[in-house]
C-alpha cells in the first residue's frame, strides 16, 4: 500500500510511497520503512480511533506539515483519552526509533490491559478501584456517553470537513533536506506528567492542541532548511 502496483513496468521515481499524516518522521526524510515506521503509524491509527480526529485534516499535506512532523508535531489528542493509552500512543510516536515498543509490547501490554479489565467486569467491579486501566475507561466511556448524548445532528458534519489540500490516498512524496527528527517539548511534559487523578492529566493535551496552530511564514521556512543542513545525518 506504500507503492504503486505497477511499481515493477514504471520507471523507479526518486522519493517515497505513502500517505504522510501516517508516515513516520525518518520514512518522510528518505529512509526505508521498517516495522519501527509501522509502530509509529500504529499510534497515528491509535489515535484516530480514540481520539475520533483524522490526523490534519485541517490542514494542507504538504513540504510544510513534513517538516512540524520532523520538528515534533503530533496529531491532537482528545483531552477524553485514558492517560495509561495516551501514554502508549506518544510512546509509538517517539522520535527516536528505539524508543518506540515493539509489536510484541504493544501486543502484550494491550492484551494485559483487555484481560483485566475482562476479569475486574466478570467480578462486578470487585478490585476495579485499584486498577489504573480499568478506571479510566470506565471514566472515558462515561465521557463518550454524554457526549454524544449532546451531539446534535448538525454538529456531525463538521468534523468531517478535510482541507482540499489534505490527501488520504498513498501519493509519491519526495522532501528535501527536511530537519533531523526531534520530540516536542510539549508532548514530552505531556506524557510525564506526575500521577495526579485522571481529570488532571487528561487536561494537559491541551498544549498539543495548540501547537497544531502553529503557522511557519516562508523566511521561518528556509530557516529551518538552512539549519536541517547542518544536521543532516
Amino acid at each position: 500500500m506504500c507503492q504503486p502496483a505497477n511499481l515493477q513496468q514504471s520507471v523507479k521515481k526518486e522519493g517515497i510511497y505513502g500517505v504522510l499524516p501516517y508516515m513516520a518522521p525518518e520514512v518522510l526524510r528518505g529512509y526505508q520503512y521498517t516495522k519501527a515506521a509501522d509502530v509509529y503509524s500504529f499510534g497515528i491509527i491509535m489515535n484516530e480511533f480514540l481520539s475520533e480526529e483524522i490526523p490534519f485534516n485541517d490542514i494542507p499535506h504538504d513540504e510544510f506539515l513534513a517538516i512540524k512532523i520532523c520538528k515534533g508535531l503530533r496529531p491532537t489528542i482528545s483531552k477524553d483519552v485514558p492517560k495509561l493509552l495516551v501514554d502508549l500512543i506518544i510512546k509509538c510516536w517517539d522520535a527516536k526509533i528505539k524508543n518506540r515498543p515493539t509489536t510484541k509490547e504493544l501486543y502484550q501490554l494491550l492484551k494485559k490491559w483487555y484481560d483485566e479489565i475482562k476479569y475486574i467486569d466478570s467480578e462486578d467491579g470487585e478490585d476495579g478501584d485499584n486498577s489504573k486501566i480499568y478506571f479510566q475507561i470506565k471514566e472515558y466511556d462515561k465521557i463518550r456517553k454524554e457526549k454524544f448524548k449532546n451531539r446534535s445532528i448538525e454538529d456531525k458534519p463538521n468534523s468531517f470537513q478535510t482541507h482540499p489540500q489534505a490527501f488520504y490516498t498513498s501519493r509519491l512524496l519526495n522532501f528535501k533536506n527536511l530537519p533531523k527528527p526531534v520530540n516536542s517539548s510539549e508532548l514530552s511534559s505531556f506524557q510525564f506528567s506526575s500521577d495526579t487523578s485522571y481529570t488532571a492529566q487528561s487536561t494537559s493535551a491541551n498544549p498539543i492542541s495548540e501547537c497544531l496552530d502553529v503557522q511557519l511564514s516562508e523566511l521561518e521556512l528556509n530557516e529551518i532548511c538552512q539549519d536541517s543542513e547542518h544536521n543532516i545525518e
